[in-house]
C-alpha cells in the first residue's frame, strides 16, 4: 500500500486551491473544475468540490466541517514562512512556537477553517 493524498472537500474549489498555491508555493494540477491536486515532495493535497461527494456516497463529507484533522507540512524555517505569508494567513491559531517535543510550529486555518500546521524540526 502507498499513501496517495489527503483530500479536502470544499464549496469553493478555486478559492481553496488559490490559497494553497500561495502558501505552499506550488501550482495545482487541475483534473476538472471540481478537482485539483497540489503536489509537494512529501505529499499530495487534493481539493475537491461538493459535486464530487455523491460519486462516493451522498452526504458522506461536508465542506468546512473538520474538527479533528490537522494537515501538516514540513518547512525549512517556520518564522521566515510566517513572515512571508503574513498577508495571506488571516486566521493564525498559534504563531510560531517551539513545541515540547522540539518542533517549531505555526498553526493556522485555511479559508474553510481546516487546521494547517507548518513545522520545522
Amino acid at each position: 500500500m502507498q499513501f496517495a493524498s489527503v483530500r479536502v472537500i470544499t464549496a469553493d474549489v478555486a478559492r481553496l486551491v488559490a490559497f494553497y498555491e500561495r502558501v505552499l508555493g506550488v501550482s495545482a494540477t487541475w483534473a476538472t473544475e471540481h478537482f485539483a491536486e497540489l503536489r509537494t515532495d512529501g505529499a499530495t493535497l487534493a481539493i475537491a468540490g461538493t459535486a464530487t461527494v455523491p460519486m462516493f456516497a451522498p452526504g458522506s463529507a461536508r465542506p468546512a466541517d473538520n474538527h479533528s484533522a490537522i494537515v501538516e507540512f514540513l518547512v525549512d524555517d517556520v518564522d521566515r514562512v510566517h513572515k512571508e505569508l503574513a498577508d495571506v494567513l488571516t486566521d493564525v491559531v498559534n504563531g510560531p512556537a517551539t513545541m515540547p517535543w522540539g518542533n517549531r510550529s505555526l498553526l493556522f486555518r485555511d479559508p474553510d477553517g481546516n487546521l494547517v500546521n507548518f513545522f520545522s524540526r
